[in-house]
């Protein structure tokens, strides 16, 4: 089973390396005054960390709401 978890975690990391290296494209994001260019692979990786981060939030959030309402 060690190796299957191996292979499904260098398949992982190909496919990322592969997408990374095909989305080295530059593109500019405004937001108010500020303006950032990045390559778009890095810009889709950090709007999925903020998503996984912000997504975990709000699931925490609820549970918390959700212990406070049955007491």
């Amino acid at each position: 089973m060690r190796y299957v978890y191996t292979f499904l975690i260098l398949l992982f990391v190909t496919v990322v390396a592969i997408f990374a290296i095909q989305n080295l494209r530059l593109v500019t994001l405004n937001f108010l005054t500020l303006h950032v260019t990045m390559p778009l692979s890095l810009l889709i990786v950090g709007i999925y960390l903020l998503g996984l981060v912000s997504g975990g939030a709000l699931v925490a959030l609820i549970k918390r709401w959700i212990r406070g309402a049955s007491r």
